[in-house]
């Protein structure tokens, strides 16, 4: 140790002692260190005498406390050696536990291993054996009992598990063949004898259809099973039902057609019946009062639209309550009755064979037209046959409009196995449709005028126009048609074009407009009755019922008011001209127009009153014309009197006066 190091840790020691009460009080009262010494010295050798005298007195318990502590070292040795061993043990434990847990764990898995293979073997033997109650059940129970059905059930599974199985090669297979084949048989014959009953009761005279082929479908898993087991069993009973139901509709609706065509009406619409033809002719349809109870009419549709709309899918026509009332109908009555008891059946008949016969696709749609094809194609001729002698337009139109709802009918209960025959028919119909009207519209271009009677009515050819046009929009608005609409307006130049050429017959102005309003007026309201406002014929004529009338008004002012007219006409002229000096100059005719007119306005009002309302069959036309009249007289009445000088002015009648008068003629109709 240095010095330095020595002298530090020696003041570091002197402050320690220093710093005790005993030292403090050695310093402070000045006692001699070496006397103090001696005095410390010979208190610890007393202590130590005693401490001596204490360990002799104890020590019998200092020699039993060392036996105490050496058996206690022996005791903690032992223990030591016990928890050796035990940790010794545990370890051994462990290794055993963990050895325990791995050969659990590879027990379970052989457990599992087992039973799923118990499992399988287990339905593999149940798969593959044949139990008595099967065999009873097929032998012995009939086709219809719930127990042949359900035995039936487990025969076809353990027919086709045994034929993936024999596919693998699996050798008991042999051991079952053999009965599953023979009660597979029995199965097929009784099955086969089952159907063919229920094919063979539609063949029984006023058969419910529905009942044998609920019985069927009740049933439909006897088909499956033969398609399966024996296809070409379940083609002979495909065959036959086939070949019976087609037979049966074909019959049916040959039948059912024949007694149809007997309640039509007696006489049909013949080219004679066109809508130019004169109706003083021969075989004039709307009007021949004789004819009405034998034939239909051609132009007015009355109550045959009801066969698109409350009667589309009413009851079919039952023909011997028909006969028996004498009822006679037209031919799309008899032609909706026809084809809602095709679409009835048919629908029902797809449905049918597409849940029994489990075809789908094109399969149904073959298997369909197989049964259907003769039902269908006399159809087609039956409606050929007629419409290639028929000239009735609008129940052309209806028929094309029944084919275009029952198809969409069909579509809904989503049947399209009728698709082909419906544009067949549609086929048929266009055609014709478009033949007739094109030969109606022939009629009208083609009439002569001079034959007709002078008569300012509305004319019967104008009428059979409004209704016949006004009925063919009404029913083409569901399914509107180009060539329709082509049409329309090829007739509606057509017939303007004739009321053009009648109104050219009369030698007076005023007659022309009477019988152009008049036509007009006519066709305008039946339209407008059947029809949408804004349909394309109706403007035409509302256009065309304008014109004519604001200029009949004119016309027919003129010779009880023409003076004042024309005057009013030359005065504003001049006057737009500025011209005063030239309309001063007219102040002597003004006035003598205006003694005129106060010496015989009120009956010039009288004679204007019966001649229009005698002119105009339609009251309400008339009143209306008149009002119309009235009020345009009254405008040139006040353009006349703001022309006049204050001399001429005072002359004239009040207008108040004439205002007073003109309510006279005011109708109800108006």
């Amino acid at each position: 140790m240095s010095k330095v190091s020595y002298l530090e840790n020696s003041s570091e020691a002197l402050e320690c002692h220093l710093e005790d009460d005993e030292v403090q009080e050695v310093l402070r009262t000045g006692t001699d260190l070496r006397q103090y010494s001696k005095q410390i010295e010979k208190q610890l050798k007393d202590v130590e005498n005693k401490s001596i005298q204490d360990y002799i007195k104890e020590s019998q318990n200092i020699v039993s406390l060392h036996k105490q502590i050496a058996a206690c070292d022996d005791i903690l040795q032992r223990m030591e050696s016990m928890l050796l061993s035990f940790q010794s043990d545990l370890g051994s434990i462990s290794s055993e536990i963990v050895y325990l847990q791995r050969k659990s764990i590879t027990m379970s898995q052989q457990l599992h291993n087992r039973q799923a293979v118990r499992g399988q073997l287990s339905q593999f033997v149940d798969d593959m054996a044949v139990p008595e109650s099967m065999i009873l059940g097929i032998l012995d129970n009939p086709v219809t009992d719930k127990e042949f059905v359900t035995q039936l059930s487990v025969l076809n599974h353990k027919i086709n598990f045994v034929k993936d199985q024999g596919a693998k090669e699996v050798k008991c297979c042999q051991d079952v063949r053999d009965i599953l084949e023979k009660l597979k048989m029995k199965a097929v014959t009784k099955i086969r004898s089952y159907l063919l009953e229920q094919v063979s009761k539609f063949r029984k005279p006023m058969t419910n259809y529905q009942v044998p082929q609920n019985a069927m479908l009740k049933y439909k898993f006897f088909f499956e099973f033969i398609l399966e087991n024996e296809p070409l069993v379940a083609k002979e009973i495909c065959s036959e039902y086939v070949d019976t139901m087609g037979k049966i509709y074909f019959s049916y609706f040959k039948s059912y057609s024949a007694l149809l065509s007997k309640l039509m009406y007696e006489e049909g619409a013949t080219k004679d019946d066109l809508m130019g033809i004169e109706e003083s002719g021969p075989r004039g349809l709307l009007f021949h009062k004789s004819s009405l109870k034998q034939k239909n009419t051609v132009f007015t549709i009355g109550n045959r639209g009801e066969v698109l709309t409350t009667q589309l899918e009413a009851p079919i026509i039952i023909p011997h309550s028909a006969q028996k009332n004498e009822t006679r109908l037209p031919y799309e009555a008899l032609f909706r009755s026809e084809q809602y008891a095709l679409v009835d059946n048919a629908c029902r008949e797809y449905l049918f064979i597409s849940e029994f016969f489990m075809v789908r696709g094109q399969r149904a749609m073959e298997l369909f037209n197989q049964i259907m094809s003769r039902t269908l194609n006399l159809l087609v001729k039956n409606l050929e046959s007629y419409v290639s002698t028929c000239y009735d337009t609008i129940a052309l139109f209806l028929c094309v409009q029944l084919v275009l709802r029952y198809q969409l009918l069909c579509h809904k209960r989503a049947v399209p196995a009728l698709d082909v025959y419906w544009d067949t028919l549609q086929d048929i119909l266009w055609p014709r449709f478009e033949i007739v009207f094109c030969l109606n519209i022939a009629s009208i271009k083609d009439c002569d005028p001079t034959k007709f009677n002078k008569e300012t009515k509305p004319h019967y050819i104008t009428r059979r126009y409004a209704e016949f046009s006004s009925t063919i929009v009404s029913i083409s608005e569901s399914f509107p048609n180009e060539l329709v609409n082509r049409l329309l307006a090829q007739l509606l130049i057509e017939v303007q074009l004739f009321i053009l050429r009648m109104a050219a017959i009369f030698p007076q102005r005023s007659q022309q407009l009477v019988f152009l309003i008049n036509n007009y007026d006519m066709a305008l309201s039946i339209l407008l009755e059947r029809t949408r406002e804004n349909c394309k014929e109706a403007e035409s004529f509302r256009a065309q019922l304008s014109a004519k009338s604001a200029e009949y008004i004119e016309e027919v002012l003129s010779p009880h008011f023409g003076g004042i007219m024309q005057f009013v006409k030359e005065g504003e002229a001049l006057l737009e001209e500025k011209q005063m000096e030239q309309l001063k100059k007219l102040e002597g005719k003004s006035m003598t127009l205006v003694h005129l007119f106060s010496d015989g306005w009120k009956q010039s009002l009288e004679l204007l009153n019966k001649e229009v309302l005698s002119s105009f069959p339609s009251l309400v036309t008339g009143s209306s014309l008149l009002q119309l009249a009235l009020a345009q007289l009254l405008q040139y009445y006040e353009r006349f009197h703001k022309l006049l000088t204050p001399t001429v002015r005072a002359n004239l009648v009040n207008i108040h006066h004439i205002k007073v008068e003109l309510k006279k003629y005011k109708t109800n109709f108006s």
